[in-house]
């Protein structure tokens, strides 16, 4: 079976890990987990980073940080993995949905403003499969309306919007380091920002919401959203070598396109000259007039042991968000796209074997 993601594991990962077990500083606490905070809010360009026990639990603490609640808004894509709205909605807010761009799937910032209404307190712009969102008239809009932007980055390690990591340009930014994500922690999340008072107060509420002054005094209700010393460690061998894992990403992604370039009824993703993208996915779509299906794909792929998946659903398509709005681009990407397998671990003879079955696919 060819994966569609898999971690980059070697001895930096496994030599820190030991040292965990070794030292019995396996929990919530240890060296590790300052440090690689510390390592990846300035990969960032991010003056603080609080690691997280999760992606979601991050987007949860960021909203709880700035003080989301009941009956406030929140504007959310319509194309993103559902973490994005729950973590609003465990907050008792709002989520209010807007459609994509249809050039590179993340929000639409010309379609922002009518949605925006005086219980507006957030957006959460995604930067969609590793490519940028357009930051800088989500963010003009936002500092007109008084609003924070909060960065969905969890599928965009290392991606830049004009020479800038992404995590760093909104208000806070919020990454997962899940097993399929470009470097990973197995679960694992962290939230950054320049804030010194949003990463004290987040700090605060991740550890059950106790006072660092009086040991086992909780002055509000917080939550139990750590990282372990051992997530940590791996996280930190992870950052030795992710520059490493995004070129590789890169070549694959260069790769695929010179290979799939020319067939017919097929989209390739695009990189706007404002962006850096880093190919969390390399995700392709079939034009809606071709006479074969995106789902025909999958299971034609499948029965090659190749793994691929479909874009993500529409968030307001499934039941706890029905009757959110419709979103006509939002509703075709899904339905048209899929994601081929795209870890920084493929060789070129299994390119190759994904380009050919799909070669075969399309002009059978």
């Amino acid at each position: 079976m060819i994966p569609i993601m898999e971690p980059q594991i070697d001895h930096q990962e496994i030599d820190r890990v030991l040292d965990c077990l070794k030292t019995g500083w396996i929990s919530s606490q240890g060296s590790y987990i300052p440090e690689f905070e510390k390592t990846f809010a300035e990969y960032c360009g991010s003056g603080y980073g609080i690691a997280t026990s999760n992606g979601t639990t991050a987007l949860h603490l960021a909203l709880v940080t700035l003080g989301l609640s009941p009956g406030d808004e929140v504007i959310v894509p319509a194309l993103s993995f559902i973490a994005t709205a729950n973590a609003v909605t465990y907050c008792g807010a709002k989520p209010v949905f807007v459609d994509v761009n249809p050039r590179n799937w993340t929000m639409d910032p010309e379609a922002l403003r009518v949605l925006i209404t005086p219980r507006t307190k957030a957006i959460i712009p995604v930067h969609l499969y590793g490519h940028p969102a357009d930051m800088d008239p989500i963010l003009e809009i936002a500092s007109e309306f008084g609003i924070w932007v909060i960065e969905d980055a969890a599928e965009a390690h290392g991606a830049e919007y004009k020479g800038k990591k992404v995590g760093s340009l909104g208000h806070a930014g919020c990454f997962s380091f899940y097993g399929n994500k470009i470097i990973s922690t197995g679960e694992g999340g962290m939230m950054v920002t320049d804030n010194p008072e949003w990463a004290e107060k987040a700090r605060m509420l991740r550890d059950h919401g106790m006072s660092k002054e009086r040991k086992y005094w909780h002055p509000c209700i917080g939550f139990n959203y750590r990282m372990t010393n051992i997530q940590a460690a791996i996280g930190l061998g992870q950052m030795t070598k992710i520059e490493a894992i995004i070129r590789r990403k890169k070549e694959i992604a260069d790769y695929y396109r010179r290979r799939l370039e020319n067939l017919p009824a097929i989209n390739l993703p695009l990189e706007e000259p404002w962006a850096k993208h880093v190919f969390w996915l390399f995700s392709v779509s079939l034009s809606p007039e071709f006479k074969k299906d995106r789902d025909g794909l999958i299971a034609f792929l499948a029965e090659q042991d190749i793994e691929s998946r479909p874009v993500f659903y529409p968030i307001p398509s499934m039941p706890p968000y029905q009757g959110y709005g419709v979103f006509p681009v939002t509703e075709m990407i899904s339905k048209s796209s899929l994601s081929l397998p795209s870890g920084a671990g493929l060789t070129r003879e299994q390119m190759d074997q994904v380009a050919n079955r799909i070669e075969k696919y399309l002009l059978a």
